[in-house]
């Protein structure tokens, strides 16, 4: 049986702005041998997956400076402190990147980013009904296109690496398993 490993201590190992390193001490159960580990805290994320009426998801193409390469992705982004629900920064975050709003949003799904090294959850929201409706509000490091992408063309376009982000991946798959299941009903 796997069980939690008991935490000695922490510190704090570093500060990078939007994330922070802390470095734990923890002690196996198994063997009772004390080890570090280095864990990324960092805001919690949210994506969107936005449907037009006419079954087109609002994208984006930007920059990433990690990879070096323009992406198509959905919009998302850090869960900031003043917005209350996962569900209400998704709202934010679409409509800053896009100018998009639409019907009544809702939750599909959480994850994971990372949990070997992150501390974070990742939230997918499905706004579907969505209009343009505002002008965008790109934070300072932000460079955004939107492109309005046939839902039926998004299988293709991650088998073909044209999708590549893995939690945009993810929260595809959120909208395939929700899509899936409101077909069987």
């Amino acid at each position: 049986m796997i069980r939690p490993w008991p935490k000695l201590v922490s510190k704090p190992a570093g500060d990078f702005r939007i994330f922070q390193v802390r470095t734990d001490r923890k002690v196996s159960p198994r063997t009772g041998a004390e080890h570090e580990f280095h864990v990324i805290d960092c805001a919690n994320w949210v994506n969107v997956v936005a449907l037009t009426p006419n079954d087109q998801l609002v994208m984006v193409e930007q920059y990433r400076h990690g990879s070096g390469t323009v992406e198509l992705e959905i919009p998302g982004g850090m869960i900031d402190a003043e917005d209350a629900t996962p569900v209400t920064a998704g709202v934010r975050e679409l409509r800053e990147e896009t100018g998009y709003e639409g019907g009544v949003p809702f939750l599909l799904g959480e994850i994971f980013p990372n949990p070997a090294i992150q501390s974070n959850t990742c939230y997918t929201v499905l706004v579907r009904d969505c209009h343009l409706r505002h002008v965008t509000e790109f934070d300072h490091g932000e460079d955004i296109i939107t492109r309005l992408v046939p839902a039926s063309e998004i299988p293709s376009l991650i088998a073909e690496g044209k999708i590549r982000h893995s939690l945009v991946v993810v929260a595809l798959a959120h909208f395939d398993f929700w899509r899936r299941r409101q077909l069987a009903k």
